[in-house]
């Protein structure tokens, strides 16, 4: 029997997958199956292609055998649930708990509020290296050798200096580098920031485009409907409300197309538009959207909280309407 690691949410709602679940089974399959009894309707695992495997037995902390945990917590987990076992040397390079690190690359990077009420104490940018190492390994573009593994972090420097992390072949921390560091210790190696779109038309909003919008999600999800406005909870003109600001939304957008802000989610480009549910100048939440063919899907809304978190994982968002 082999030991899976289930990428989920936190909870079951339109969120990014930086949580795991231990499920034991023989196959990914299985795996899958497990999860999605155990877990549906509280919590979203990710589909079957994208597990972590391994092939050997886990020994796992007992607070892990109901709850997800977040994967900034995976490196102390396992080697909690590794010790005293055979097998502690799968432990790769950047196993780490970055939280443990953050400090140390606000140090260096240029300045950034990275809290907010919703993901307080840095917690953006722990949720930014998590999500950039994930992305940077899957285009392979870690460099990984016999001394030592690097990335690029995709920050910079209060003079625009890229800012890489280095960890040696000991494994016993990291460092966050600059160029004319990594030249000092003869590295030559730079490798790339992660890439997260080849199409640049799917940055912009084409607001000619119908919006086929999750209606039962956004408003009648339980967990949806509490990122909705207290006042306008109950109000019976709800649906009128919400699709006023969406046709108020597309001529903003269409006035000012910087209004649209990218988000990487699920291996895709979607967009967040902003929803003034409230009053016609002061957005309430974000209304996350896919591009299909010649029109785009409305998937959920998103808190203003939520949507920096997930649009930071590209670029500072510089809208004046989605900000800390």
């Amino acid at each position: 029997m082999n030991t899976y690691l289930i990428p989920t949410t936190a909870a079951y709602c339109y969120e990014p997958y930086d949580y795991i679940y231990f499920v034991y089974a023989d196959t990914p399959q299985e795996a899958y199956i497990k999860a999605c009894t155990k877990l549906q309707g509280e919590y979203i695992p990710l589909e079957s292609q994208e597990y972590e495997l391994y092939p050997f037995k886990l020994y796992k902390p007992d607070d892990t055998d109901i709850f997800p945990f977040h994967e900034s917590r995976k490196y102390d987990i396992l080697t909690e649930a590794f010790k005293n076992t055979e097998g502690a040397e799968y432990m790769a390079y950047f196993n780490v708990n970055w939280n443990d690190y953050i400090e140390d690359l606000i140090k260096i990077a240029d300045k950034e509020n990275w809290s907010n009420d919703t993901y307080p104490n840095n917690k953006i940018l722990t949720n930014y290296m998590v999500h950039t190492y994930k992305k940077l390994s899957s285009e392979k573009n870690v460099i990984i050798n016999n001394e030592y593994a690097l990335f690029n972090t995709g920050l910079f420097t209060e003079f625009y200096q890229p800012i890489y992390a280095y960890q040696d072949k000991s494994k016993n921390g990291l460092k966050f580098l600059t160029s004319y560091d990594l030249g000092n210790m003869n590295i030559s190696e730079r490798p790339p920031r992660a890439n997260y779109f080849d199409d640049p038309s799917l940055l912009l909003f084409d607001w000619h485009y119908e919006i086929n919008i999750n209606y039962k999600h956004i408003l009648k999800d339980i967990n949806n409907i509490e990122r909705i406005p207290e006042k306008l909870k109950d109000s019976k003109n709800i649906l009128n409300n919400l699709n006023g600001s969406i046709e108020t939304m597309k001529k903003r957008v269409s006035a000012n197309y910087k209004l649209a802000i990218p988000q990487y989610y699920e291996n895709k480009i979607q967009l967040l538009l902003p929803l003034c549910l409230e009053d016609d100048t002061t957005p309430s939440l974000a209304l996350t959207v896919t591009k299909v063919g010649n029109y785009y899907q409305g998937h959920t809304c998103l808190t203003l909280d939520m949507a920096y978190n997930n649009a930071r994982l590209i670029a500072k968002p510089e809208s004046n309407w989605l900000s800390i």
